[in-house]
């Protein structure tokens, strides 16, 4: 069937998770593409239903009785639209029956096995191991773990084009050795991408064509100085629909209701992070922060990164997040005094009932708390993974080099940074957004000026499968109905004595005369912005700090406007570090809170 989005009046769009299915209806107004309806049901992937499609059509009823349209014609959706019934497109994103999960290989665990890692993470996997000659396992110990895992599919990568096709072979015979099963069963043929050196494209083909669904892509790693991860995403996603999709209960039915494949839901989320960033022509991080897992996708230099911390979320994973974070790091955020042991119980308890909210203020408070090292532990698992290539050879100057050993070879780079979206139970629905705001900004560390924003339904993934086949629409519903603007924060680099001079603040609205404001060190001060008109920026730093332009430069921005205003924060950046102190610390964050208005009262 061929899409043409011209003749579009009306979308239905889908997101089968892992226990909800969320149905979003979107047509189009006199002002553009807007959502006018949305609906929930549980996902009925599991028994007794086995049949996803049970939990779409009851969603959909919800979207028909909230809007009084009619969408259904029986057991499937009316398309095309005729008179005010039916849509004229479906589409739909899935992570239910535990979304795709892979294992990918390289010979080379900080090179090709980074860039295969990065290809599945793109595509919307959750990677649950990276096999690598030189990860420093025996065979035999990298057989059993192959046998263990059960992944969907795996992602054999390994050599430059026309290079060395003796290790590639190894690895393709330690995969035949173990002889893994799909998590879908013993009659499931696994399918296995091969994405590394052509020259090496025979010998795998007869190690596991007999053996295995192989499909075989152009390198993903063509030389040392190029990544290609693009063949290898596409084959992940086609695979995912033929295979994965095919065999869970339903699947088959609801891809006869779709001419645009089902595609999985972290996938669908970074696309629409990319058109963003493209669109606007600025760096982008986006966080979506679970139960179980925290997502974190960015664009920087146009190259899009997606890291998973399937360890790190907010109820089913709540312990592990103070194991890895220790247990003073959670307490250096909370405005009270508090048992360690009290503590422990609390998050414990969280992971055991993980359906449960927070009961009282003193709850709220530490479970954003919790929420701001869960956020902080998965930017730097992201930082560590959204690299400049390894392994190449560049010319580097004396400047370049300081440059390095300061940043690292992350392509993240705070200064740059445009644009900051969170979603997730803690983000979304904090009560009260600047909640939302500082959450984000404690965790990330913007530095420079930065907008903030977050999902306010979590739409994104239907808005990213969407955007494929019809950008404008997505990315118009992305901007009016799915965003909430927060407004923006502006933190210079550096650091100073508390309450010395750091920066003056002018702000310039249309039409009125600028407002000016001294900042001094260690602060957190609040500027209300029009929350829709977009204001004129002017920051001057004082010799020891920095906002991007150099130390002392002034720079001048267009600020948005959102439901929370301007923060400016000076409380410092390399290093930001709180009072050791547990008393100055207390009264340091109460002081802040109150500067905010962050809580109704004092906690």
């Amino acid at each position: 069937m061929e899409i043409r989005p011209e003749h579009i009046k009306s979308i239905l769009a889908t997101d089968c998770g892992s226990t909800t299915t969320k149905a979003i209806l979107i047509e189009k107004r006199d002002e553009g593409y807007r959502m006018v309806g949305r609906g929930e049901a549980p996902t009925t992937v599991e028994a007794p239903f086995e049949d996803v499609t049970r939990g779409v059509l009851n969603a959909v009823r919800e979207v028909e009785e909230l809007t009084g349209r009619r969408i259904l014609d029986g057991e499937s959706i009316m398309t095309p639209q005729r008179g005010d019934g039916g849509v004229d497109l479906y589409v739909s994103t899935s992570s239910a029956g535990g979304g795709l999960q892979m294992t990918v290989s390289g010979l080379v665990l900080q090179m090709t096995g980074e860039s295969a890692q990065r290809a599945a993470l793109g595509a919307g996997a959750i990677v649950m191991d990276v096999i690598a000659l030189n990860d420093g396992r025996r065979p035999y110990e990298k057989i059993r773990r192959l046998r263990q895992l059960r992944p969907d599919m795996i992602l054999l990568s390994g050599g430059t084009d026309g290079g060395d096709v003796r290790h590639v072979a190894e690895m393709a015979e330690i995969l035949v050795a173990a002889d893994p099963k799909a998590r879908l069963g013993t009659g499931y043929e696994l399918p296995v991408i091969f994405a590394g050196n052509q020259a090496a494209q025979g010998v795998v083909r007869e190690c596991l064509e007999a053996r295995t669904a192989l499909s075989v892509v152009p390198n993903l790693r063509p030389t040392l100085e190029r990544e290609n991860l693009r063949p290898a995403r596409d084959a992940i996603h086609e695979l995912f629909m033929e295979h994965v999709m095919a065999h869970a209960p339903g699947y088959g039915k609801l891809m006869t209701w779709s001419p645009v494949p089902i595609m999985p839901t972290p996938g669908a989320v970074g696309l629409i992070i990319e058109k963003v960033a493209s669109r606007d022509r600025i760096a982008v991080v986006g966080v979506d922060i679970g139960g179980a897992t925290t997502d974190v996708f960015s664009v920087f230099q146009g190259v899009f990164n997606r890291t998973v911390s399937a360890n790190l979320g907010m109820s089913y994973s709540v312990s592990n997040v103070m194991a890895e974070a220790g247990i003073d790091n959670i307490l250096r955020w909370v405005p009270f005094p508090v048992d360690e042991v009290e503590l422990r119980n609390r998050i414990k308890n969280k992971m055991i009932r993980p359906t449960t909210i927070p009961q009282s203020l003193e709850d709220l408070v530490i479970e954003q708390a919790i929420a701001r090292e869960a956020l902080r532990l998965a930017f730097e698992q992201h930082k560590a993974l959204a690299v400049g290539l390894k392994g190449v050879q560049t010319q580097r100057t004396i400047s370049d080099i300081v440059a390095q050993s300061e940043s690292g070879s992350s392509l993240v780079n705070l200064v740059e940074l445009g644009l900051l979206v969170g979603s997730g139970g803690v983000l979304s629905h904090a009560p009260r957004r600047v909640q939302s705001a500082l959450m984000m900004i404690d965790a990330f560390l913007p530095e420079g000026l930065t907008h903030l924003a977050v999902d306010s339904i979590f739409m994104a993934p239907q808005l990213g499968v969407l955007s494929t086949v019809h950008e404008q629409a997505a990315t118009e519903v992305f901007e009016r109905d799915c965003l909430i603007r927060l407004g923006a924060v502006l933190a210079p680099i550096g650091s100073g004595r508390h309450g010395h001079a750091c920066m003056r603040v002018a702000l310039t609205a249309p039409g009125q005369k600028p407002v000016e404001h001294a900042v001094p060190s260690g602060e957190l001060m609040l500027l209300p912005l029009p929350p829709e008109a977009e204001v004129e920026l002017v920051a001057t730093p004082e010799r020891g700090f920095d906002l991007g332009a150099g130390k002392g430069r002034a720079i001048q921005a267009p600020v948005k406007g959102g439901v929370v205003g301007l923060i400016v924060d000076t409380r410092g950046r390399r290093p930001f570090e709180l009072p050791a102190d547990p008393a100055h610390r207390i009264a340091r964050l109460k002081a802040w809170n109150r500067a905010l208005g962050m809580y109704p009262r004092e906690v």
